[in-house]
């Protein structure tokens, strides 16, 4: 987002389309926040001042809330400031007036961090299913030690063989008998 027409039509020219579909360009952090609602985004890339704001902000906001990779253009005598603010959330700062081999260089840079940030959550997002997974399983270990007196080690054996004998998941047998105690307790 720019409010700088030169600066819109030198950066969406170097952009490949094939690359970076779409390529949506806007002037200030209302209409960002607008189109970031309504459309998801890899990236995302601010040359400062906006008209509404500096445009600091927003960088901020969007690198923490979306997981964003985020890339902010400020003249080189604000550049220290900014980096300074920016930096620990992960925003590349990029003084200006950049050469167009640094703006690429630093736009390939940041789609590798973007690429490592989501390969990262996926592992997060597997870690949790794992997680939740051991914790339904725990409860329905509980659910037959008090239901059915069986000791936790017992317990875990059914759920293990229960779920191999029927071609199942541990979670989806956990699910299960722990759906039945709930009727029981009815």
């Amino acid at each position: 987002m720019s409010s700088s027409e030169k600066f819109n039509l030198s950066l969406t020219a170097a952009l490949p389309e094939k690359k970076y579909d779409p390529i949506k360009v806007v002037s200030g952090v209302g209409s960002a926040k607008r189109e970031l609602l309504e459309r998801s985004y890899d990236i995302v890339i601010i040359n400062t001042p906006l008209p509404d704001d500096f445009g600091t902000r927003l960088a901020i906001d969007l690198s923490n809330d979306i997981g964003l990779g985020v890339m902010i253009f400020v003249k080189s005598e604000n550049f220290s400031d900014v980096y300074s603010q920016v930096t620990d959330y992960g925003v590349l700062t990029v003084s200006k007036p950049a050469s167009g081999q640094i703006v690429m260089q630093s736009l390939m840079l940041l789609c590798a961090t973007r690429e490592r940030l989501r390969r990262m959550e996926k592992k997060t997002a597997s870690i949790e299913e794992k997680m939740e997974e051991i914790r339904l399983v725990n409860r329905a270990k509980w659910a037959l030690i008090d239901s059915e007196k069986m000791s936790e080690t017992e317990a875990h054996k059914y759920i293990e063989r229960r779920a191999m004998n029927e071609c199942r998941s541990k979670r989806q047998i956990a699910e299960e008998i722990i759906f039945k105690q709930k009727q029981r307790e009815e």
